[in-house]
């Protein structure tokens, strides 16, 4: 049960603190975006990231007739088309939500008011989700501190924010709402917590590290506690077991049930769902013959083998991670430059300071939620969401977008200190011990890392030797984009960075785009854009462009030790007899391509 709220004296006001903190909580939430980023959503279709731009593409496919199990962009590599592994699951709510507005506005703005608002209907169940959470766990002030914070935290607000219709929301939601079931224990929140993990795979492979950690904790907690740890464990199992397999076969193909893939649920990851189902069903089976934690570690441990052993046998290339053919030149010109793939590391010796408002949040949320587990009133709770910060943390070091999922708990963690906060305040023994709760829980607002960041880039701006985003974001715009969709229909090839924002703003095809399925058109730019003369001829050939496009902000890495012919060409150093160029508006360069 969570500790009661301790109310603030009223000494100095009549205003409760619960009516303050709601009025606050409401201020949050009206201004959590600017009304000019709403606005250029709707008109313009503003969106944040490469994938909303395909995700965006893909529901128009989708609406277009294009068949629910055919997920091929047709317009990637054509005519062949580049197989997506997104899920349907969410281009399906979208799509509907497009198609319920476009009698009332027309169809362009239907597009722009879905990608304005859907991730704010989003945010809102995330808020709901939190709420709910922290108040049953925690208490309604602590509940109401979170909502607060989790309109300060970057991690949280990013995911949320208009244009943002990939699918990193849906995995924040799913796995919070797996914590709390977690917390709550029970049949019941087992087999929702069981589901939400199934949502989770089915929409992607991101939460894997935490469904399987949810796994680990509830089986572990059976094998310590015995019988009052069962239901939870049971209903996990069931929830997840029973749906897993349900929504792969919604969105899959019946001809491709068999197909595995290591980057999007498939047999392989259906295998050690049903077993673990099975080991549930054994375990409450078996009943008083597994009364002592020995017989029940033995036969976890077993099962644990069998279903390991039964996955590394039909799939080992899965072992290695999701891009198990990605060759060398790709991944390290293209994968490694993707700024949610950097570690820590990158990001210190580049000096983009914006990281600030990302890892420290975490980082302190993690410590105290760890400290909480380990001598706080409320262990298990707290041992729980320390279960999802840590993986989370350390992922987040290694690849940015590690820390995606986590940052949604950032504002759990928050909100319970802050509550402490302002409950020493009224305690009898105040004084200098309310700082320390005051001051963690102001560490945990990312917004106010705003200062050091911004101080940083003022005081030191030479440190910063990563590309200006800015810049980058320019080339992507609408205005930057919209022109080339006047030019006859051909193949682009173009930074790989553009190619999503191509394929939504026109009707042209492109050579590549940022997704690790489409190898062949990745290796293409990056040895056509990054290479000689000769290398960019040959693509342009075997490809058979028609415009080549180049963002001089974002050049192609060099593959030889002179500069790339494609860079020397969009600065204007060199000509060749095969580009014309094109007289377009906006930061990009165009050359239409002679044959």
């Amino acid at each position: 049960m969570p500790a009661p709220a301790l109310p603030l004296s009223r000494t100095h006001g009549r205003i409760d603190t619960r009516t303050l903190l709601w009025v606050l909580a409401a201020l949050c939430l009206a201004t959590l975006n600017a009304p000019h980023a709403v606005w250029e959503t709707i008109r313009h279709l503003r969106i944040p990231d490469t994938d909303d731009a395909m995700r965006l593409v893909e529901v128009r496919d989708l609406l277009a007739g294009q068949g629910w199990y055919d997920n091929v962009q047709y317009r990637f590599l054509a005519p062949a088309g580049v197989p997506s592994h997104w899920s349907r699951l969410v281009d399906a709510p979208i799509a509907g939500m497009i198609l319920a507005l476009a009698p009332l506005t027309g169809r362009a703005f239907a597009e722009g008011l879905t990608a304005a608002f859907w991730p704010q209907l989003l945010f809102g169940l995330y808020a709901a989700i939190l709420y709910r959470g922290v108040r049953d766990s925690f208490g309604g002030r602590a509940a109401l501190l979170a909502l607060v914070a989790a309109t300060q935290t970057y991690g949280v607000t990013i995911q949320f924010q208009p244009g943002r219709v990939d699918h990193h929301n849906v995995q924040i939601l799913a796995i919070l709402g797996l914590a709390f079931c977690m917390i709550g224990g029970g049949l019941r929140r087992g087999v929702i917590g069981g589901v939400l993990a199934a949502a989770s795979l089915a929409v992607g492979l991101e939460g894997l590290p935490f469904v399987a950690l949810a796994a680990l904790y509830l089986a572990g907690e059976w094998c310590l506690r015995g019988r009052p740890a069962l239901l939870t464990l049971a209903g996990f199992a069931l929830g997840l077991g029973a749906v897993a397999p349900a929504l792969f076969a919604l969105q899959t193909a019946p001809a491709l049930w068999g197909v595995p893939h290591c980057d999007a649920l498939s047999p392989p990851w259906l295998w050690l769902t049903l077993g673990g189902l099975v080991f549930a069903a054994g375990a409450a089976a078996a009943g008083d013959r597994l009364a002592t934690i020995r017989a029940r570690v033995a036969l976890t441990g077993v099962a644990g083998g069998v279903l390991l052993a039964g996955f590394a046998a039909t799939v080992p290339a899965c072992l290695g991670g999701p891009f198990p053919d990605m060759p060398p030149l790709v991944r390290i010109h293209w994968l490694l430059t993707v700024n949610e793939m950097a570690p820590l590391a990158k990001f210190v010796a580049r000096g983009q300071w914006e990281a600030l408002v990302f890892y420290p949040v975490v980082m302190l949320a993690s410590v105290t939620a760890a400290s909480m587990a380990w001598r706080g009133p409320e262990r298990r709770a707290w041992s729980v969401v320390a279960l999802f910060l840590w993986p989370g943390l350390i992922l987040g070091i290694v690849q940015f977008r590690g820390l995606y999922i986590v940052s949604g708990f950032v504002p759990l963690v928050a909100g319970v200190v802050l509550d402490r906060a302002l409950a020493s305040v009224a305690g009898p023994a105040a004084g200098a011990r309310r700082w320390p709760g005051a001051l963690l829980g102001a560490g945990m607002i990312s917004s106010l890392w705003m200062i050091p960041a911004l101080l940083a880039e003022t005081l030191a701006p030479d440190l910063r030797t990563a590309p200006d985003p800015a810049e980058t974001a320019a080339c992507l715009s609408d205005a930057a984009i919209r022109p080339l969709a006047s030019l006859p229909v051909g193949t682009v090839l173009a930074p790989i960075v553009l190619g999503p924002s191509i394929l939504l703003r026109t009707p042209h095809s492109i050579v590549a785009a940022p997704y690790h399925r489409a190898i062949p058109g990745l290796t293409a730019a990056v040895e056509g854009l990054g290479g000689t003369e000769a290398d960019l001829d040959r693509v342009l050939t075997d490809y058979r462009v028609r415009y080549l496009v180049a963002c001089p902000a974002r050049p192609a890495d060099d593959l030889q030790t002179e500069t790339a012919f494609a860079t020397r060409l969009a600065r204007g150093a060199v000509r060749s007899d095969r580009l014309v160029p094109l007289d377009l508006p906006g930061p990009l360069k165009a050359w239409r391509v002679v044959p």
